[in-house]
C-alpha cells in the first residue's frame, strides 16, 4: 500500500491523468474508435527523442561542455550568465527536461566550490526559467510544442514567427537578472576534463539526432526514426532505455482518450469550446498553472483550431506555479536537497516566474 501511495505522490499528473480518462470511459464507452485518438505520431517522436537524449546525457557530453566552457568564467556574474544561457540555449535542442537534470546539479556542485552557496537559490531559479523559455524556441525543445507541431500539422515558418517575439524578450530579461550577481572573482573552478567517449555511441545517436530532426519536420516518416531508434538502441545501448520517461508518454495516452472522449459528449464539446475559442492564450496560462502545460496543451488542442495562439498560451503559461511546468520540480527535487530554505526558494521562484510571465503577457497584449 505504501508503495502504491509513493508512487503516487510521484506520478501526481499521470495519476490524474488516468482518473480522468477512466471515468470518462463511463460516459464513451471503449471501443476501436478510441485507436483514433491516440497521436501515434507525438508518441514516437517522444520517445524517439527522449531515448536519443539520455543516451547523450549518459556519456556526459553536455556536462563536459559545460564544465570547460565555465573554465572561462572569472566572475560570479560572469558564471551565473553562462550558465542560464547553458540552459536557455541547450533546452531548444536537449529539452527542457534534458538541460535541467544535466545543468542543475552541476550547478550546484559548482557553486559549493566557488563557496556561492548563497547565490544557488537566485541562479538555479534562473536555470529553471530560462530551460523553459528557451525551449520554446524550437518544435523539439518541449513536449508540448512537440504535440502541438505534430497535430495541428504547423510549417516551420509560421512556428518560429509566433513564438520567436517571446523568446527574445526572455533571453533579454534572463541576461538582464543575470547581471544582478555581484562581480566577485572566483578561483579556478576545475581544470579541463579529458574523458574518451565511445566512437560507435556517439556516432550512432549523433546519426539517430539527425534522423529525429528530420522526422520532426516531417521529411521522413516518424516509423523510420521509431525503428531505428529500437532497433540500433537494443543493439549497442539497451540499458539507456531505462532512462526514458515512460510516466509521460502514459500520461499522453491518457490524456489523449480524456480529450477524446469528451469530444464526443456534444454538450461538454459545445461548452469548452466557447470557452477556450478566442481566448487560447488566457486560458491556456490558466490551465497550465494548475494542470502543468504538457497536459494543458493535450487538453485544450481538441477545442481549437488556433495552434498558434494555444502554443503561445502554454509556453508562457510553463511560468508561474511550481507545476505549471513539470520540468520545474526537476529543478525543486535538487534543490530539496541542498542546506537551502525550501520557502525562501519557492518565494524566489514565484516572484520571478510572475515577473517573466507578467511581461510575456504585456508583449502578447501589445501584438495580438
Amino acid at each position: 500500500m505504501n508503495r502504491i501511495i509513493d508512487f503516487l505522490k510521484k506520478e501526481i499528473v499521470l495519476s490524474v491523468s488516468f482518473v480522468l480518462a477512466l471515468i470518462s470511459m463511463f460516459f464513451v464507452p471503449p471501443s476501436e474508435k478510441y485507436f483514433d485518438y491516440i497521436d501515434f505520431c507525438t508518441l514516437g517522436l517522444l520517445f524517439s527523442l527522449m531515448t536519443i537524449m539520455a543516451g547523450l546525457n549518459k556519456m556526459g557530453i553536455f556536462r563536459l561542455l559545460a564544465k570547460n566552457l565555465l573554465n572561462k568564467a572569472k566572475t560570479m556574474r560572469g558564471v551565473t550568465l553562462l550558465l542560464v544561457l547553458l540552459c536557455f540555449f541547450s533546452s531548444m535542442l536537449i529539452t527542457n527536461d534534458v538541460a535541467l537534470i544535466t545543468f542543475v546539479p552541476f550547478s550546484v556542485v559548482l557553486l559549493k566550490l566557488a563557496n556561492k552557496q548563497n547565490r544557488m537559490i537566485f541562479v538555479v531559479t534562473l536555470e529553471t526559467i530560462a530551460a523553459n523559455l528557451g525551449s520554446m524556441l524550437t518544435p523539439i525543445g518541449n513536449p508540448q510544442n512537440l504535440y502541438l507541431f505534430s497535430a495541428y500539422n504547423m510549417s516551420i515558418s509560421d512556428f518560429f514567427y509566433t513564438i520567436a517575439p517571446y523568446a527574445m524578450l526572455s533571453l533579454g530579461l534572463l541576461v538582464i537578472f543575470s547581471l544582478f550577481s555581484d562581480k566577485s572573482e572566483l578561483a579556478n573552478l576545475g581544470d579541463r576534463e579529458e574523458v574518451i567517449f565511445d566512437k560507435r555511441l556517439l556516432t550512432m545517436y549523433a546519426v539517430l539526432f539527425a534522423i529525429a530532426l528530420l522526422s520532426v519536420f516531417r521529411v521522413l516518416n516518424y516509423i523510420v526514426l521509431l525503428a531505428a531508434v529500437i532497433v540500433f538502441v537494443l543493439i549497442f545501448d539497451r540499458k539507456v532505455l531505462l532512462k526514458v520517461d515512460y510516466s509521460l508518454l502514459f500520461t499522453f495516452v491518457f490524456l489523449f482518450i480524456f480529450i477524446g472522449n469528451l469530444g464526443n459528449i456534444a454538450q461538454i464539446n459545445s461548452w469548452l469550446s466557447e470557452i477556450v475559442g478566442g481566448n487560447e492564450v488566457v486560458v491556456g496560462v490558466l490551465a497550465s498553472q494548475v494542470f502543468s502545460n504538457v497536459p494543458a496543451a493535450i487538453l485544450l488542442s481538441g477545442f481549437t483550431c488556433n495552434a498558434a495562439a494555444l502554443m503561445i498560451g502554454v509556453n508562457i503559461g510553463g511560468l508561474g506555479t511550481l507545476i505549471a511546468s513539470m520540468a520545474s520540480l526537476i529543478s525543486f527535487k535538487f534543490i530539496q536537497k541542498e542546506s537551502v530554505s525550501i520557502a525562501k526558494y519557492l518565494g524566489v521562484f514565484t516572484l520571478l516566474n510572475v515577473v517573466f510571465l507578467a511581461a510575456n503577457l504585456a508583449l502578447w497584449v501589445v501584438v495580438k
